[in-house]
């Protein structure tokens, strides 16, 4: 431990090692050490199905639901945008030679009323969905066509609307959107948390849409990937692209102290030796004086031996419920994966139901989501902390990551990440630099 390191990554939760294989490839010297023996720290996958038994210190038999090596079951499990930024990484790098991936089946979303209705994936389905009214159908379906029609360079698409200054809201006006049709456009395509976005500039909206939509059309049935055997294969394959790049890594590895000099970090102190660095990257956990407490996330995953009932039994699905349908600040996430997926023993689902705390009783903030799922045979519930940065690192040099939220879906992991990683070196990170698979073996 006694050579020099530009960076020092302390865990092996997802956005650290996709921290480390980005700095890897930019040419950094690495060095990545976890006190975990295990990859994917608060987002690691649990196995065997015994072992989540115990960490969830719950009663119970779990040798009922067959051979337990059989279940990987991901603490936060979370979805892949098809054409979204960590699939465009995946891809270019090769990580995906170490990886398969599923398509997620469905993707649904909630209207008062207690009902779920397949997201419309095109003009037709727009036409032929129960979600809305004939005449609010004609809307959505003028809306659609000017999305796919909108080219940031060609202002002859943009029908008049600056973008960089027309708000989403005007742009909805514009097509005369009711309420409802807002609330699934903006959370169960856009992905917006909350309705902050209204009143801003409507590129990011039709960013976000296009997303959705070009995602949708790789694969036809939703926009979203799934890895076989779950999440807990992605910081592994991240970590062999940085290894690939001269990485270095330290599993069982403690952290006693980070050594500052003159307010600026030096190194990290393990074990009675320092590892000199030029900076640092870590999540939360490593640094409590440098982070505050923003609120907590409620999660439930549940084992189910059906389909989530009226998703036409798919093996696999995205439910979002929008704040606004349920009387909320923040929307509800529920997601399925099943035995196809490599995470369960055949005939089982896992489902997943998250969502931001707001009250003092945050497991019955689910029940919206819990009700959706049918007879629960297994629940384990926990809540956890989020944690931010209070600064944004450029002094001190080190660089923490924010914990991760209620989504169901990897876009805000990707923009805490590519934000990190600019901050640290100065540059968006530049996905020309990253070698494919076969150039690295050459």
């Amino acid at each position: 431990m006694d050579e020099e390191y530009d960076v020092i990554v302390l865990g092996t939760g997802l956005k650290e090692c996709i921290l480390s294989g980005l700095m890897s490839v930019s040419g950094k010297k690495v060095l990545h050490m976890d006190r975990n023996k295990y990859y994917g720290g608060e987002s690691a996958s649990i196995t065997p199905l015994e072992d989540l038994f115990k960490r969830f210190e719950k009663d119970g038999d779990a040798s009922q639901y067959g051979r337990g090596r059989d279940w990987n079951v991901d603490l936060i499990p979370k979805f892949l945008m098809a054409k979204g930024q960590l699939v465009q990484l995946l891809l270019h790098t090769g990580c995906t030679r170490y990886l398969e991936f599923k398509v997620i089946e469905g993707s649904y979303v909630y209207k008062k009323g207690g009902k779920i209705h397949k997201v419309p994936a095109d003009e037709k389905e727009a036409i032929t969905t129960s979600l809305m009214g004939l005449f609010e159908k004609r809307h959505f379906r003028n809306y659609l066509m000017y999305i796919h029609k909108f080219d940031e360079n060609d202002p002859k698409t943009h029908d008049g609307v600056d973008a960089t200054k027309t708000t989403a809201e005007e742009l909805y006006k514009k097509f005369s959107l009711d309420k409802n049709t807002q609330d699934f456009v903006g959370h169960a395509v856009s992905l917006h948390r909350n309705d902050d976005y209204i009143k801003q500039p409507v590129l990011d909206q039709i960013r976000k849409n296009k997303l959705y939509y070009d995602s949708l059309a790789t694969y036809g049935k939703s926009p979203y990937l799934y890895p076989l055997y779950g999440l807990g294969e992605l910081p592994q394959g991240f970590a062999r692209l940085s290894a690939i790049y001269g990485g270095v890594y330290m599993l069982d590895k403690p952290c006693d102290e980070i050594v500052y000099e003159d307010g600026k970090v030096v190194g990290v102190k393990s074990e009675g030796e320092t590892a000199k660095c030029k900076m640092v990257i870590c999540d939360p956990s490593y640094v409590p004086g440098k982070v505050k407490k923003v609120g907590q996330v409620v999660r439930a995953i549940c084992l189910l031996d059906h389909p989530i009932p009226n998703t036409k039994d798919a093996l696999s699905c995205q439910i979002i419920i929008p704040q606004n349908q349920v009387n909320r600040k923040n929307d509800i996430y529920v997601c399925c994966v099943s035995y196809t997926h490599q995470v369960a023993v055949k005939g089982y689902f896992i489902a997943l139901v998250a969502t931001t705390v707001e009250t003092d009783n945050p497991e019955k903030e689910l029940d919206h989501g819990l009700n959706l799922l049918g007879q629960i045979r297994e629940k384990f519930v926990s809540v956890s902390d989020l944690y931010e940065p209070t600064d944004t690192g450029e002094n001190s040099r080190v660089f923490v990551s924010s914990s991760y939220d209620a989504t169901t879906h990897f876009e805000t992991t990707c923009l805490d990440v590519l934000d990190i990683f600019k901050r640290a070196t100065g540059e968006d990170f530049d996905f020309s630099k990253v070698k494919t698979q076969e150039e690295a073996d050459e």
